[in-house]
Formats: C-alpha cells, sequence, structure tokens
C-alpha cells in the first residue's frame, strides 16, 4: 500500500516551526544574538531536519534511486550533527563552570547528544528494515522538538518563563512538560505504526530517562562535578572527537550489515 507520509511531513514541519520559535529568544532576550557555537547548532539541527523532509518527499514520489543518493549524505550530516551537538554540550557546561555555576542542562544536553548518535546508528544498522530505518531517523526530530518546545516554553509562555522569583520550578516544569508531550506524540506514531515502529517508543522513553538522572544526580549533588568535567573537554576536542568516533562508528554499521548496491555507491562517492 502507497504511503503518503502527509503526517511525517506535517510533523517535521511542526518541529522546523518550532525550533524557529525557540532559537529566535536568542535574537529577542539580553543576548545581541547567538554565539558561534549556537549558530553552528542552529543551522546544523535545521538542516538535519530539511534533510528528513527532502526524504520523505522523494519517497512520496517514488524517486527511490534519488532518496539512496541523498541518504549518502549522512555519512556527512550525521557525523557534524553529533559533532556540533557534543560541542555546545561542552560549551554550555564551560560556560558556566568558568563561573563556579552547575550548568542545570548537563545531563539533558549530554543524553540528547548519546541519543541522536544512537539513533542515527541503529538506523544505519537496522537499514535493510526499512520501516525500522525510516522510524529510526524521523524519532531523530522528537528530541530535537523537546529541546524546542523547551526553550519556547522557558522564553515566550506566562507560567513557564524563566526569569524573576520562582524561575527553577518554572524551568523544571516546561522540562516536564517538554517531555510530556514529546512521549506523547511518540506514542501517538507508534500506534500509527506498531509494526516496526518501537523506534518511537524508545525515544519517547528517553524522555524520562533524562528527567530521571536529572533528578538523580542533583539529589547526589553531582550537577557541579559532572559541569566540570564536561567543560574539561574543551570546545575543539569535544567537536574532533565527536565526529571522529561517530563517522567511524557509522561507517562500521554500514560494513556490518552490507547492501551491494547502496555500498557501490558510497565507495564511488568517496
Amino acid at each position: 500500500m502507497k504511503t503518503s507520509y502527509t503526517t511525517e511531513i506535517g510533523f517535521l514541519g511542526l518541529v522546523i516551526a518550532l525550533s524557529l520559535v525557540g532559537f529566535s529568544s536568542l535574537f529577542t532576550g539580553e543576548q545581541t544574538g547567538p554565539n558561534g557555537y549556537q549558530a553552528a547548532h542552529i543551522v546544523t539541527s535545521l538542516a538535519w531536519l530539511l534533510l528528513l523532509m527532502v526524504q520523505l518527499v522523494v519517497i512520496r514520489q517514488r524517486r527511490f534511486e534519488r532518496h539512496r543518493a541523498i541518504g549518502l549524505s549522512i555519512f556527512g550530516a550525521g557525523p557534524v550533527v553529533v559533532a556540533t551537538l557534543t560541542m555546545l554540550t561542552v560549551h554550555s557546561a564551560a560556560h558556566d563552570a568558568i563561573i563556579g555555576r552547575a550548568d542545570q542542562l548537563v545531563v539533558q544536553n549530554v543524553m540528547v547528544t548519546v541519543e541522536v548518535a544512537l539513533l542515527v546508528f541503529l538506523a544505519f544498522l537496522l537499514r535493510r528494515n526499512r520501516t525500522v530505518h525510516g522510524a529510526m531517523l524521523l524519532s531523530t526530530a522528537l528530541l530535537f522538538m523537546g529541546i524546542a518546545l523547551f526553550f519556547t516554553l522557558i522564553s515566550y509562555v506566562p507560567g513557564y518563563r524563566s526569569e524573576g522569583p520562582g524561575m527553577m520550578p518554572r524551568f523544571g516544569a516546561a522540562a516536564q512538560t517538554s517531555a510530556i508531550v514529546g512521549s506523547v506524540v511518540g506514542l501517538l506514531f507508534f500506534l500509527k505504526q506498531r509494526r516496526g515502529g518501537w523506534p518511537w517508543l524508545l525515544t519517547s522513553a528517553f524522555f524520562f530517562l533524562n528527567g530521571f538522572l536529572q533528578m538523580s544526580v542533583d539529589r547526589a549533588d553531582r550537577t557541579m562535578a559532572l559541569t566540570q568535567s564536561v567543560a574539561s573537554i574543551g570546545r575543539a576536542p569535544a567537536f574532533a572527537l565527536g565526529f571522529t568516533i561517530f563517522a567511524a562508528l557509522l561507517w562500521l554499521a554500514w560494513r556490518a550489515n552490507p547492501t551491494s548496491r547502496t555500498t557501490r555507491e558510497i565507495e564511488a562517492a568517496l
């Protein structure tokens, strides 16, 4: 049965729009604009989401050769996205560590970076199953949606805005709301496509896992220690290590489950 992917394309359009709203707080707040690290994150995140949307469009048009050709770009785009997330995680921690303050987002930043990398890696490893492969890649957008919704809430929505007294409870409430919305969206996508749609449940579980880990680190009073440890990596080394390690993992995943035609294509492209 031919699939139109209308819901999935609409979902990506919503995530892109929400990301633009969330990112706009960098321009409308006290800052004059995003710094280089934030700008790199904005560009790579939007490029990744647009790449996913283009892939859905060409699949809907049944241009499968074009889909495979564009898919090869993930060998470059995937490592860049993971490396940028890694660098921004270190930058965020270093920004707070240098003034002796704990980064309240350090657990979320570390875990989302690991989770995006895991989903893309598994998408390559299990790419023979088209349904699972697609769900793995598309569910990365769910993690970006959670981030975008969080920053939209704390920047623009009354009752969640991170300003004035009582800021931290509102900060936590925004994180909880984002996690709940993200997990519900993931569950709905799983119910829409139960056969092979388990990556949506996996990604939904990430929201609760991240919240649990954040709570555990806070209760153990280890947030500052984790902030300092992450900050000590350094921004440039974080990018280089993130890119190199993840590119190597993608290549290993590809070689572990080769597809003769696409293997020849990527070897020719390289």
